[in-house]
């Protein structure tokens, strides 16, 4: 919707709504700049403590993103008056509250409307040097693309909805999700990577696409390396699939070529809202080697998926 309206230029935005990146950023002064950011969302997992660990996460992944330090936060609900103990509530604020502390980012109020659909989540700041902002449009022909975690979130939070998910699929989502992404971050700016982004709601085709076109190139994305989380496949083959599938593929429309020998259900979680989840980082491929070691040593099922060449007639190309 912000897309519609004409916002006027403004010097010390650094960066702006214009390449759908992870969060805006605005200088403050030539070494300080804030990174800003909020996104909340309906409960995720049945675990109310976990709900708003989860939440928290994946809003200070943002920051992280962009390589910024975050530092503050408001937390944003909705939560009904009525029909609901009020202590539900409590657990998901000390859940997320665990984890801001955690990250020693300082909770410093916040916002609640009363309303029968439980959501939950924060506005989150975050402090860089504007010269060292990593931002979703500075991939280059020939870099690698890491992504950090599996995916798979998405499919595998509809099969708890519909009892469909087995307890280990499940607990395998929730620790995808609650793997921070703060070491990613740190790895992937002391080794120069040129672009990253997150994977969150926009699947990873979606914001693969917001690279690529922030970028100008074509980003080409090898199916077969793309890490899946144990048991994501076969929910995406019952049927699990969310809302989200059918939007993400309409965000991304004609962009995108498929090789018919790639698997369907794969094509499914590649258009998978993810909540919390990997960065999707692209860097020079005589640097590809070595910040992948590294990731590995905390996000053990990260991989190199693809690579960045001339663009071409469609932005992505699934092979």
């Amino acid at each position: 919707m912000l897309g519609g309206l004409h916002i006027p230029h403004h010097p010390n935005v650094i960066v702006g709504i214009e390449t759908a990146d992870d969060a805006g950023v605005y200088r403050l002064s030539d070494d300080l700049a804030l990174v800003q950011t909020v996104d909340f969302f309906t409960p995720i997992v049945d675990d109310p403590f976990d709900y708003g660990r989860i939440a928290a996460l994946n809003s200070i992944n943002d920051v992280w993103a962009m390589g910024g330090t975050p530092i503050t936060a408001l937390a944003v609900t909705c939560f009904p008056k009525r029909g609901l103990d009020f202590s539900i509530l409590g657990e998901i604020m000390r859940g997320g509250l665990s984890v801001l502390t955690e990250h020693g980012v300082a909770l410093i109020g916040g916002h609640s409307v009363d309303d029968p659909q439980i959501m939950f989540g924060y506005a989150v700041t975050g402090t860089i040097n504007p010269r060292q902002v990593i931002t979703n449009r500075g991939a280059r022909v020939g870099d690698q693309l890491i992504l950090t975690k599996p995916i798979g979130t998405g499919v595998i939070s509809t099969g708890i909805k519909f009892d469909k998910a087995m307890p280990d699929v499940i607990e395998a989502s929730r620790a995808t999700m609650l793997l921070a992404g703060r070491d990613a971050a740190l790895a992937m700016t002391e080794a120069g990577a040129n672009a990253a982004t997150d994977v969150t709601g926009f699947a990873l085709l979606g914001h693969a696409w917001e690279m690529a076109r922030a970028s100008n190139v074509t980003l080409k994305v090898e199916a077969s390396r793309v890490p899946l989380i144990s048991g994501a496949m076969e929910l995406a083959a019952s049927g699990m699939l969310t809302s989200g599938d059918k939007t993400n593929r309409r965000y991304v429309g004609d962009d995108v070529t498929i090789s018919d020998h790639v698997n369907r259900e794969v094509v499914s979680l590649m258009f998978d809202p993810q909540t919390a989840g990997g960065l999707l980082i692209s860097i020079d491929p005589l640097r590809a080697a070595s910040l992948l070691a590294r990731l590995r040593e905390t996000y053990r099922d990260a991989a190199i998926i693809g690579r960045v060449t001339e663009r071409g007639t469609h932005l992505l190309s699934v092979e």
